[in-house]
């Protein structure tokens, strides 16, 4: 039956051909080494709450890359930029010729945090509002010489932990009504962070958009499950089913009572299926939340990263698809999913038959060949 409806999806192929043009770019490490440069990504605040390190692949010419802000994990009481799973994911992900960035954000007194729940809330939000100035920097850099050669259209946030809780909150609350006013109102705090800037911050680079393409997850969560809306970004996320740090379903952060809910992966995925946001999810079962921190010497981060590298891929613009219509006019649109046979979202894969969703609504059956 398999073979029956292989070749009648042949009879079907358009003919038209796919235009590849990330010439194996972003799937592989194609680079031997990378350079790091260090940066303060504020103009508002000097200090070390609020440094970067950017990696670029060493010897690369391109000036159109995407890229990728990383945040360490550590409970926002601990942690910095040179976390091993930082620098290991920033090194792998600018070796496959990505722009990466491991930052520094503005962290909380560890019993302030552990005993107000408001405190909880404000210390998010104000590592929200770094990186999204951060991400400001970098379209700011883009617009007086672009020193870092990235695309600012195609800009992803994520992290470990509590680099993940950031990376998600920043994409998906959207608007300051969107936060709770009881039994904490945290729209006044977020406003008193950010002040005429509301949730944008006040963190500086202002006059630039900090918008993203995506979001990557790893043992990450989020507060609100129904901030999740179709209007939002992508999502990939992994996690470990016994994690009860950020927990896997919903529970309190750290495991402690004290400590505001997240809902991880379990939760964040059914929601992104249900509004129907592009999203997938890599599942350790059993595994708890340390499994990261080590980096590349633990092969499930390795296996993380390979995951998160298949999920990007299909999201670049440099799948952007050039085809002629009747009328022979050249047209661009752009790969929103990928299905195999069965409607199971995959990644773009040679000599099988694979269901293109573009940008405007169309479907196109495929076969590309190698």
């Amino acid at each position: 039956m398999k073979k029956i409806i292989y070749y009648l999806l042949l009879l079907l192929i358009s003919k038209n051909s796919l235009i590849a043009q990330c010439d194996g770019r972003y799937q592989i490490e194609i680079f031997n080494s990378v350079n790091v440069t260090t940066v303060n990504y504020s103009d508002v605040y000097n200090d070390n709450f609020h440094i970067m390190d950017i990696y670029t692949p060493e010897g690369d010419t391109e000036v159109n890359r995407p890229l990728i802000l990383y945040m360490h994990g550590g409970s926002y009481y601990g942690g910095n930029k040179t976390m091993t799973d930082c620098v290991d994911f920033c090194e792998t992900m600018a070796k496959k010729g990505y722009v990466t960035a491991s930052l520094n954000y503005r962290l909380a007194n560890i019993i302030s945090f552990l005993t107000s729940n408001a405190t909880q809330y404000e210390t998010v939000l104000k590592s929200v509002a770094d990186v999204k100035s951060a991400i400001r920097y970098f379209r700011k850099d883009f617009d007086n010489g672009n020193n870092y050669g990235i695309d600012p259209n195609t800009i992803f946030v994520g992290g470990y932990s509590a680099g993940a809780v950031t990376a998600i909150h920043l994409a998906y609350i959207d608007e300051v009504n969107d936060l709770p006013t009881s039994p904490i109102n945290v729209q006044n705090i977020v406003n008193n962070i950010g002040g005429l800037h509301g949730i944008e911050g006040d963190a500086g680079n202002y006059g630039y958009p900090s918008n993203v393409s995506g979001v990557i997850s790893i043992a990450g969560g989020i507060n609100n499950i129904d901030w999740i809306d179709e209007f939002d970004e992508p999502l990939v996320s992994i996690q470990g089913t016994s994690d009860l740090t950020v927990n896997y379903n919903c529970g309190p952060g750290l495991n402690n009572p004290l400590v505001l809910t997240l809902c991880g992966s379990g939760e964040m995925h059914p929601k992104a299926d249900m509004v129907g946001l592009i999203n997938d999810k890599l599942i350790f079962n059993g595994e708890n939340h340390s499994w990261p921190a080590y980096g590349n010497s633990n092969t499930k981060f390795i296996q993380a990263t390979s995951f998160i590298t298949d999920f990007l891929y299909p999201l670049l613009p440099c799948h952007d698809i050039t085809y002629l219509n009747n009328n022979q006019n050249t047209v661009k649109k752009t790969i929103l999913k990928i299905s195999d046979l069965f409607g199971k979202e995959t990644n773009l894969t040679y000599n099988k038959p694979l269901f293109f969703l573009y940008s405007d609504g169309s479907v196109e059956h495929k076969i590309i060949f190698k």
